[in-house]
């Protein structure tokens, strides 16, 4: 079957999946991952081996845009009223649930420590998008509302940061030539491209501001968004910088020094949405199905270490921000869902350690169905708990 015969077929039944598994009021995201399963490799077959090897190209240019969208969350007026507390509980929920995966999947389920590190600096990733949809669905409004919204913004950035620096010493580790010195020189590596990536993100939405008030027409502004994106995305793959970063860095300085930002970005938003179907239908079009019988007790260890990180955490940071009860209560079942960012760091692990990725990769999309069934249940009760429904 022909690639641009799949693509249709892909597009038309990610719709027609959505429609029908909306009657269980199951997210449309989980629906496309159950349609790639289907429609992958591993059952019916139905994707061809043109668009299955298009995924990395899928994985880098939707990335781009979510991190994009990301930026948008970090406007200085945002942080001024509620930076204290999104940044004392965002640190914390990071860092809990680091500790809590590395050490459940190296000690419990007995994994290399350089796949446990990886594990553990995924799982610091959540669901922007599935986050704002709970929220959006059931209007939600109030202080837990935007501390959530701002959390979950900035968590994935240090999320990014971190699966930078521990893809780098996965590496050294898998080679086996451990030193101090190597993972101290792989580590100053890694902060330079952090940094790289952070200048390249910046020098893009200056442009972008100064060239934002010859584009009159809406086509043009989306005309130039998506090349601005590409070429950001682009030239940080060619000097082996994060694209997360750089387009997160884009989004966040136009957002607070554009005149009229927000039209870059509600112009996306116009045009994103089937490429995030293809993302997630390729990503379950990669689930390796022969693999999962061996993943049980990887996966449920991810699950569990990962639920308590983000509760313990979110409780530590609430209490040391010196917050009101809902938040150290409740923030984090709200912050269960993982979806996008995850799933895309887990293909890079896997182009980055073929030998093992494959693992981190299975593991990370059949949890994620799992993440997207119950983590808008959770985020639901959380909001309903802190009487912002």
């Amino acid at each position: 079957m022909n690639t641009i015969l799949c693509l249709g077929i892909v597009l038309v039944g990610a719709l027609v999946a959505e429609k029908i598994i909306s009657y269980l009021k199951i997210p449309a995201i989980t629906s496309y991952i159950l349609l790639g399963i289907l429609l992958g490799p591993f059952a019916l077959n139905v994707t061809g081996e043109g668009l299955i090897a298009s995924s990395e190209l899928f994985s880098n240019i939707v990335l781009g845009f979510i991190a994009f969208h990301i930026g948008k969350n970090f406007s200085i007026e945002n942080f001024k009223r509620i930076g204290k507390v999104v940044l004392f509980v965002s640190i914390a929920v990071t860092v809990a649930t680091l500790i809590c995966v590395t050490l459940g999947i190296y000690y419990v389920a007995h994994q290399p420590f350089h796949i446990s590190l990886l594990f553990g600096a995924i799982s610091t990733a959540t669901a922007p998008a599935t986050t704002m949809m709970v929220i959006r669905q059931y209007r939600a409004r109030g202080l837990f509302t935007d501390v959530l919204l701002g959390t979950v913004a900035i968590d994935d950035a240090w999320g990014i940061i971190i699966f930078s620096v521990s893809l780098a010493i996965a590496q050294v580790l898998q080679i086996g030539q451990f030193s101090e010195w190597i993972i101290m020189a792989v580590t100053v590596k890694a902060a330079g491209k952090i940094f790289l990536s952070v200048i390249l993100g910046s020098i893009i939405a200056i442009i972008a501001s100064k060239i934002s008030i010859y584009l009159k027409r809406r086509e043009d502004v989306l005309t130039f968004i998506l090349g601005a994106i590409l070429i950001n995305t682009g030239v940080a793959l060619y000097f082996h910088l994060s694209p997360l970063l750089s387009n997160m860095f884009f989004g966040t300085v136009l957002v607070n020094i554009g005149k009229t930002p927000f039209r870059f970005f509600d112009t996306v938003n116009s045009v994103d949405w089937p490429l995030y179907v293809m993302f997630y239908v390729l990503a379950g079009a990669n689930l390796n199905i022969g693999l999962l019988s061996s993943l049980g007790l990887i996966g449920s260890v991810y699950i569990i270490s990962r639920i308590v990180g983000r509760i313990a955490g979110a409780y530590t940071g609430a209490i040391i921000a010196g917050t009101e009860q809902s938040i150290r209560k409740y923030m984090g079942l709200a912050l269960m869902a993982q979806a996008g960012v995850a799933i895309g760091l887990a293909i890079m692990a896997r182009t980055n350690l073929p030998k093992t990725g494959g693992t981190i990769l299975n593991t990370i999309i059949a949890t994620t169905v799992i993440y997207e069934i119950l983590g808008p249940i959770a985020t639901r009760y959380s909001l309903s708990k802190a009487g912002d429904i």
